[in-house]
């Protein structure tokens, strides 16, 4: 339409907030349980990992686990040095 503007994005999270769930994710890594790690991605609306040591996405628990399975005995722990948090209407993302 002409002269409208999109609404503001509404939210009950905050970039504070966003960013502890890498804490969260970092945490479970440190765990080296799989099944930990795979609830951190897997939700009622859907999971999606695109794994780096892969070339296959993952979408489901399962496949999720099963890759965390082999990647954690490299035990992997992350570090942010960049990141750029977006909140929309539902949804929060954290890439960097």
């Amino acid at each position: 339409f002409v002269g409208s503007e999109e609404p503001a994005p509404v939210s009950d999270i905050s970039p504070k907030q966003v960013r502890a769930l890498f804490s969260l994710w970092n945490n479970a890594l440190a765990t080296g349980d799989s099944r930990l790690v795979a609830s951190r991605y897997a939700t009622k609306s859907g999971a999606v990992l695109l794994p780096t040591v892969s070339d296959t996405p993952r979408t489901d628990y399962a496949g999720i686990k099963d890759y965390f399975d082999g990647f954690l005995k490299k035990e992997p722990q992350g570090e942010i040095l960049e990141g750029n948090i977006r909140i929309g209407n539902g949804w929060a993302q954290d890439a960097g």
